[in-house]
């Protein structure tokens, strides 16, 4: 039978784990409440500009922007979004399972990586894949400023016909408990593929289209990258108080199954001397 003392001290462990899990449930509720409210508000810009860029590109020439052009897929970056820490559940496996199977679907096209994310870029530094860009701590201090960054990194890159495609995969923020891990197109800008007779009639433009597609179709790509950190945050945010919660329901658990033992341990060692006391009285 385990001895009292290591039973006490095995409660006294999981108090201390249990209080630490409660207070990481606390700041990440925090945490999520402000990163919902962002991603809320960003939502309806960003898919609206979407969808009217969708539009737009399906009724102009390929060859109006360099975003807009159409070739292929043989050069694909993919963007992978995963947080920096762990203890979050399934957030980051989820993740990087979906960006292997993405891999494994396209290994006979030239796929390079772009990494967001301390996770993803431990993960991928163990293995035998192509990694164009990567930078960490993205989630922890989000800013649009982050996100013009990235933008502009790619679009260089889009534009000097080194990438074909360019795709994010990463959680999108559905409820506290609930991610969906989504891959989805950046550039080129997509086109839409069934259009009405009413949707067929162009745009009037007050400037010229260079112009307008010279100002709108970068920001474009800096909106859509802004609004997946934005969702990934949330969701991470949202996995991790999870989590939390489910760790210290545990350990509470786990307190209550170590200290009926211990009483258990303590009330049979009673007993045990008390029949040693007894008998040493019948002997006498």
């Amino acid at each position: 039978m385990p001895n009292l003392r290591d039973i006490r001290r095995r409660i006294r462990s999981a108090k201390n784990i249990q209080q630490i899990t409660r207070a990481m449930k606390f700041v990440s509720a925090a945490r999520l409440r402000r990163a919902q409210e962002r991603v809320v508000a960003a939502r309806p810009y960003a898919r609206q500009m979407l969808s009217v860029l969708n539009s737009l590109a399906t009724r102009v020439p390929e060859h109006a922007h360099p975003l807009l052009a159409q070739r292929g897929d043989q050069k694909i970056e993919l963007v992978v979004i995963t947080a920096d820490k762990g203890l979050c559940g399934a957030y980051n496996t989820n993740i990087l399972k979906e960006a292997i199977g993405f891999l494994a679907g396209h290994s006979d096209k030239s796929v390079e990586l772009n990494i967001l994310g301390k996770r993803a870029r431990d993960f991928f530094r163990r293995r035998a894949f192509s990694v164009r860009h990567e930078a960490i701590s993205v989630l922890s201090t989000l800013s649009f400023a982050d996100a013009a960054a990235i933008a502009a990194d790619i679009i260089q890159e889009f534009e000097k016909e080194k990438k074909d495609q360019v795709l994010l995969v990463y959680n999108e923020f559905k409820s506290v408990v609930q991610q969906r891990v989504v891959v989805e197109p950046l550039l080129p800008i997509q086109r839409l593929k069934d259009l009405g007779a009413a949707d067929r009639i162009d745009y009037l433009y007050d400037e010229p289209p260079e112009r307008i597609f010279n100002n709108l179709l970068p920001r474009h790509v800096e909106t859509q990258i802004f609004r997946a950190l934005l969702e990934a945050a949330a969701a991470e945010h949202g996995a991790r108080m999870t989590a939390m919660d489910a760790a210290t329901r545990n350990a509470t658990e786990m307190i209550e199954n170590l200290t009926l033992f211990a009483n258990k341990v303590r009330q049979a060692g009673i007993t045990r001397e008390l029949i040693e006391i007894v008998s040493g009285a019948s002997s006498t």
